[in-house]
């Protein structure tokens, strides 16, 4: 899919992951609509990256305020690429340290927001490029984001992990299931990247970090997410795959 002129959504378009995303599609040519919480930097995110951006506020697990936001990127010559990094993580073990279970509201939370939230963007997406005629025999693709996570989920992990792998296990069956549409579907699942997140670690944790990265040897740049993002959509014959973007780290239990 040629991305000049095209209309595209970024979901968590505000920063990290989102916001080179968006700046990636920009500099391609495409027109971007960065949809992230009414409460972020999207507004001057979106003015810092000129005319073919804009902002649409909205809360991903919140169906209505995610449709108004995607039609204001429909507006912009028909919904064609949508990349979806909106997500979150909150520690929680199964039993805390007093032997305690853990709580079923802080595993729903992480559900809800990765793993539903996901969900609401490929089908309020999908719904939008299935409307659009094809050219060069598609009408659209959705990126999703997992993790590493999905594959090694650490201790303090079990609700970030169940998550991911879910987003993992839809990626296929949602590519056959919008195979009739001429809809692609792809996930990445990112390893350590330098996020603003991240940004805030003590210098020695970020060292320690970049070690136990393989080859390269460091944290992952959110420009290298972006561009893999670009390619995912560039890339017709890509659909129903899931790929590591993670210097071939495989993570330790902790």
């Amino acid at each position: 899919m040629e991305l000049k002129g095209i209309s595209t959504a970024v979901t968590g378009g505000a920063s990290g992951l989102g916001l080179a995303t968006a700046r990636r599609l920009v500099d391609a040519g495409a027109q971007v609509t960065l949809i992230d919480l009414p409460n972020s930097d999207g507004e001057a995110a979106a003015k810092e990256l000129g005319s073919a951006a804009q902002f649409a506020p909205a809360d991903v697990t919140d169906s209505e305020q995610f449709a108004a936001a995607l039609d204001v990127a429909d507006e912009r010559g028909g919904l064609r690429g949508l990349v979806h990094c909106a997500g979150a993580g909150r520690r929680m073990r199964i039993l805390d340290s007093d032997g305690k279970a853990g709580s079923v509201e802080d595993f729903e939370f992480v559900i809800r927001l990765n793993l539903v939230g996901s969900f609401n963007a490929l089908r309020l997406g999908a719904e939008r490029m299935a409307r659009q005629e094809e050219i060069d025999g598609e009408r659209g693709a959705v990126v999703l984001t997992a993790s590493v996570a999905a594959f090694e989920g650490q201790i303090g992990q079990i609700n970030y992990t169940a998550s991911k792998a879910g987003i993992v296990g839809m990626t296929v069956t949602a590519a056959r299931d919008l195979a009739s549409r001429n809809i692609r579907v792809c996930t990445i699942a990112p390893g350590i990247m330098d996020t603003p997140l991240l940004a805030r670690l003590r210098d020695d944790v970020r060292a320690s970090l970049e070690k136990s990265v393989p080859n390269p040897s460091r944290l992952g740049k959110p420009s290298e997410f972006g561009q893999l993002a670009c390619q995912i959509l560039e890339n017709g014959y890509l659909n129903g795959e899931t790929i590591r973007l993670d210097g071939a780290i495989r993570m330790a239990p902790r």
